[in-house]
């Protein structure tokens, strides 16, 4: 076969066939306000990382009234773009597009490091990994997260890739998951208390868990891709994929590095798991944030779409999202709502 030919095949069986990895992600947020509103400053975190394992081939925003976004990188390596709409309005539309070429990673890690090697290990990890390693707002160090690392304690092998597997298992069998049960500043006391909650929560349990056991793990923002296919994890899939931006835990062993950990869907794939910012918990990575002057109410609603770029000949796909854009609209400061990561 001719180099050419082979060059081509090589790059279309990363894009097509059952190993579709690269995706079109839409992400819409609409404010409404009861009233007019001015002096509007915001900051997104909606643009996927690019390194490794996944490449971010394409980003834009939009925004209704009409503003320039321009982007830096926050503390943690994470894209923020800002913008300011100043004059009088009365809602407000944000739309982001990327495209990301996800590139396969191992499912499993070979680790030797034990529980108690880990132990041994805690002072040298608090020194590089201190954020990772210390209570946070959303991930504070309570009496029953003990009870929580015992339990996954006694379900592993004792070796702590093992222990951090375990945890994750546990709090999807423990904890069910259910839209609407939780708002986005909701504590894991809540939903410890409940045993209830969505994405946001399991994670933000799951990072106090591991860090209460001497692992360092940070909150992770992104998005997921459902799996095409039947059953219930892949309902279960379809049905967060399509809600909002997912989240998910990335925890460190130094034999291994930082992997993933997912306790709501309860199995963790790379190529399903879109990434987008790093943070000690969702403080750190709200997709949208940001303050307005009036006295006016408001309303926030979230769409997200996110399908494959290329079919399954390698051609791109070019559908639209079937949401339209807004109509352009005809002293007091107040934040944006925040959305839920479910």
């Amino acid at each position: 076969m001719p180099y050419h030919r082979r060059a081509r095949d090589a790059d279309l069986s990363l894009l097509c066939g059952e190993c579709v990895n690269r995706y079109n992600l839409v992400h819409v947020t609409n404010f409404s306000y009861d009233g007019p509103v001015s002096e509007s400053y915001n900051e997104l975190r909606l643009r996927p990382r690019h390194d490794e394992s996944q490449s971010c081939l394409s980003f834009r925003v939009l925004t209704n009234p009409t503003a320039k976004a321009i982007g830096h990188r926050d503390f943690y390596g994470n894209w923020v773009h800002v913008f300011h709409i100043l004059r009088e309005h009365r809602a407000l539309r944000v739309e982001t597009e990327a495209v990301v070429l996800m590139h396969p990673q191992r499912a499993q890690y070979d680790s030797a490091l034990s529980l108690t090697d880990l132990d041994a290990l805690y002072s040298s990890l608090l020194e590089d990994h201190y954020d990772f390693l210390s209570a946070s707002q959303y991930c504070p160090a309570l009496p029953e997260i003990r009870e929580l690392v015992g339990q996954a304690e006694g379900r592993s092998d004792q070796s702590a890739y093992g222990f951090a597997q375990a945890a994750a298992l546990l709090i999807h069998e423990t904890f069910r998951y259910q839209k609407g049960a939780t708002h986005v500043h909701s504590s894991i006391a809540d939903c410890i208390e409940n045993k209830w909650g969505v994405c946001q929560d399991f994670s933000h349990l799951l990072i106090a868990l591991l860090r209460s056991r001497g692992m360092p793990a940070r909150y992770v923002s992104g998005y997921l891709v459902p799996r095409q296919e039947e059953g219930e994890s892949a309902t279960m899939e379809r049905v967060i994929g399509g809600l909002a931006s997912h989240a998910w835990v990335q925890a460190f062993i130094p034999d291994i590095g930082w992997f993933g950990l997912d306790p709501t869907v309860g199995s963790f794939v790379e190529i399903q798991h879109i990434r987008v910012a790093y943070g000690r918990d969702y403080g750190d990575v709200p997709p949208v944030r940001g303050v307005y002057k009036g006295h006016a109410g408001q309303s926030l609603s979230v769409d997200v779409l996110v399908r494959p770029a290329v079919d399954a000949e390698g051609t791109e796909i070019l559908q639209e999202t079937a949401a339209v854009p807004a109509k352009e609209p005809d002293d007091e400061v107040k934040p944006s709502q925040q959305q839920q990561q479910q």
